[in-house]
């Protein structure tokens, strides 16, 4: 069964190039971001991985651990980040996992069962192993996306959406379209009007079903 929003992440047991972990265990209490390629040494994954290297401050303010996958080994995925570095600047300190055989491509759904990695392989072999997972500390997949193999995924998106779920994670709030921090959030309608103005202050009521609220701290 494909994997849907608030499902528990699989706790699988992972082999990266910076050890073994059974993911659970790994993201602790943290959020975490779990982002997917078809194969290393390939020019649109090399700037994907080189923008997620340059916003490692950023992950840690907001308390997130971020890890890669791609089908390759441990030893090139090492020779690979070498590459990832030179072209952004930044070390790449996170972990990628080595799925080999597809097992976690598989186990989150990211593949037909069927797939399979042929020798002398190209990038078009696992074209479909494009995705990202946004997961909260209760291990519940909050976010997914999924892209073609053309288009080279836009990780400052990645970051505004983290900051809209760590925004509204548990409380009755919601973002609105191109919502960016600090801005007003969208009061749910689980809260009538004088609870949604008792917990959250004056509200900016612009029709009876959306109000908004100050960003509140």
């Amino acid at each position: 069964m494909a994997l849907r929003i608030n499902d528990q992440f699989p706790n699988l047991h992972v082999t990266t190039d910076l050890g073994e972990f059974d993911l659970h265990d790994w993201q602790g209490d943290s959020w975490a971001i779990f982002f997917s390629h078809p194969k290393d040494y390939t020019p649109v994954c090399t700037t994907e991985f080189g923008a997620v290297a340059q916003l490692a401050d950023e992950w840690a303010k907001r308390g997130t651990k971020v890890m890669g996958i791609s089908v390759d080994g441990v030893e090139e995925h090492k020779g690979w980040k070498a590459d990832i570095e030179k072209t952004a600047g930044a070390p790449a300190g996170f972990p990628i996992i080595a799925d080999e055989d597809l097992a976690v491509a598989k186990a989150l759904d990211m593949l037909p069962a069927d797939a399979y990695l042929p020798d002398g392989r190209t990038p078009a072999d696992s074209a479909t192993v494009r995705s990202v997972f946004i997961v909260s500390p209760d291990k519940k997949v909050q976010l997914m996306m999924t892209y073609p193999m053309s288009v080279g995924r836009n990780f400052a998106e990645v970051l505004r959406a983290l900051d809209g779920l760590q925004r509204t994670f548990g409380q009755p709030l919601a973002t609105p379209a191109n919502w960016e921090t600090g801005q007003d959030v969208i009061v749910a309608l689980s809260l009538d009007d004088a609870a949604a103005e008792e917990k959250f202050g004056t509200l900016d009521k612009q029709l009876p079903y959306l109000r908004y609220a100050k960003n509140p701290a």
